[in-house]
């Protein structure tokens, strides 16, 4: 699936619901570049990084999501990936050639909130 064939609309209103969840700030449909393409931070949400730094973050993890999918096929596709920092947690779930990142409060059972977060993309655990 291309950027042309993704609903933006659709992925803006899945952030929406996304951040409906208390332990999420951020919700965003990123392209293979980091760019923002749906979704934002939560209204009211105070960002521990500056403009600058988010974007760099954003780059970075879009390349990372890239990066792993040259071993699907010895490894079978990432369904997510997550990273705990001291104030906050980090996941990316690759949709496409796209990537949907997360920033979430720290103390969250990743897991768990992993598979929360898929069923709110309409994915499911195994699906490819």
């Amino acid at each position: 699936m291309s950027d042309s064939k993704l609903n933006l609309d659709e992925y803006n209103e899945k952030c929406k619901n996304i951040l409906e969840d208390p332990e999420i700030l951020f919700a965003g449909l990123l392209d293979g570049l980091g760019t923002l393409l749906a979704g934002g931070y939560k209204p009211g949400t105070c960002s521990r990084l500056s403009d600058e730094q988010h974007q760099t973050i954003c780059v970075e993890l879009a390349s990372r999501v890239t990066k792993r999918k040259k071993f699907n096929s010895e490894l079978g596709n990432v369904k997510y990936s997550a990273s705990r920092r001291d104030r906050v947690v980090i996941m990316s779930f690759p949709i496409s050639d796209m990537a949907v990142m997360i920033l979430a409060e720290p103390h969250i059972n990743i897991d768990r909130f992993a598979f929360r977060i898929l069923s709110k993309l309409d994915r499911q655990w195994g699906e490819n």
